[in-house]
């Protein structure tokens, strides 16, 4: 099948023709990948900010359709659209029963790049080909248990319901299912990609009363006021923790949320937010990269609470249906985030898009 495969950490990607993929296994599908976001946390694999095992086909925020069902797997059906995750529920693991979903040992492929059992079900010239980010959506075609691939209507339109696969679902998520947004709270959003934008969304839903943000791209900034922002910020010239506790009053903000990957904005979001606040750990951040927060005894005192986030922590199989409700009911905006469309050809301009901060989302045509 035809894919775009990362070779080497820094160089471009390399349209092939010639990776092969095994039938699904026992509880997996075979999914024809039809369109395909572009992520920030593939980026950071390409330019090699975060390692990863290679040669490597990346894409974690897809949709498709059905292709081909393994033995045992119900619910599902040939021809039917799905949205594929990065984190398929098993629903018995340690965490899975803990409704830890996100964290399931299905997941551990987000790093791994293969099934647990250490294959990838993909290989070229009889030698493995890696599942990046536990999807591998830069292809024709992808295997993944059957968990990971969500049923959606027939009517949803793929090119538009595949940035639920991730940004949607991590951004909203955070602030619905990680913090917990209580209606009427104060929230700082650091970072307008794809993921920021939808936690200003979950942020909206959750019926916050101040949503900041904060962003260098003028763009962007304009957007968020679309999606909910109340108040935008531009850290090129306004002091963004100053700026956060003047508009709370001097109190500080109930939520901060890292949408970026960066130990910078981790620790700005912690010197915004009040006493007993939280902060959120959204965006990926460069795996050399540590966070400085405070001395233990006034992280003691103060009560603030610092939260990692792997995909809004939801449970898939819940989240993706509710997500495109909402959006079916107009309470959640998809199409406004999809501002590039582009063939898989363009794999690489499509990076370049998302490497400069041009537009929001690209989505790939498969």
């Amino acid at each position: 099948m035809r894919a775009a495969l990362l070779e080497e950490p820094g160089q471009p990607l390399a349209l092939v023709d010639d990776i092969d993929i095994r039938a699904p296994r026992q509880g997996e599908v075979k999914v024809r990948v039809r369109h395909c976001g572009i992520c920030h946390s593939d980026l950071t694999v390409v330019d090699g900010a975060v390692p990863g095992a290679l040669p490597l086909v990346l894409g974690h925020e897809a949709g498709g359709v059905v292709e081909e069902l393994g033995e045992g797997v119900t619910g599902l059906a040939e021809g039917d659209q799905v949205i594929l995750t990065p984190c398929p529920p098993c629903g018995t693991c340690y965490w899975c029963v803990r409704a830890e979903w996100s964290l399931c040992v299905n997941s551990t492929g987000i790093m791994t790049s293969t099934f647990p059992d250490g294959s990838t079900g993909l290989s070229r010239g009889g030698e493995p080909v890696y599942r990046g980010l536990n999807v591998a959506g830069f292809a024709e075609y992808t295997v993944t248990q059957a968990t990971g691939a969500i049923k959606i209507p027939a009517e949803v339109p793929l090119d538009v319901a595949c940035v639920i696969g991730c940004a949607v679902q991590t951004g909203v998520g955070a602030a619905l299912n990680t913090a917990k947004i209580v209606e009427g709270a104060t929230v700082l959003v650091l970072g307008l990609g794809g993921i920021g934008l939808s936690v200003v969304q979950g942020a909206r839903l959750a019926s916050a009363s101040q949503i900041i943000v904060s962003d260098p791209v003028a763009e962007r900034r304009e957007a968020a006021k679309l999606f909910g922002a109340t108040h935008q910020l531009d850290p090129t010239s306004d002091d963004v923790v100053t700026a956060a506790r003047d508009l709370t009053g001097g109190i500080g903000v109930d939520y901060a949320f890292d949408a970026a990957g960066s130990a910078a904005l981790v620790e700005a979001g912690y010197h915004a937010a009040r006493n007993g606040g939280t902060i959120v750990c959204v965006g990926a951040a460069p795996i050399d990269q540590g966070i400085n927060l405070a001395p233990a005894a006034l992280l003691t005192v103060s009560e603030k609470k610092v939260v990692g986030c792997i995909l809004g922590s939801s449970n898939s199989l819940l989240e993706v249906p509710r997500l495109v409700g909402l959006w079916q009911a107009g309470r959640l905006d998809l199409e406004a985030m999809i501002t590039a469309r582009r063939p898989l050809e363009d794999i690489n301009l499509a990076m370049d898009d998302m490497r400069t901060s041009r537009g929001i989302r690209t989505v790939l045509e498969i």
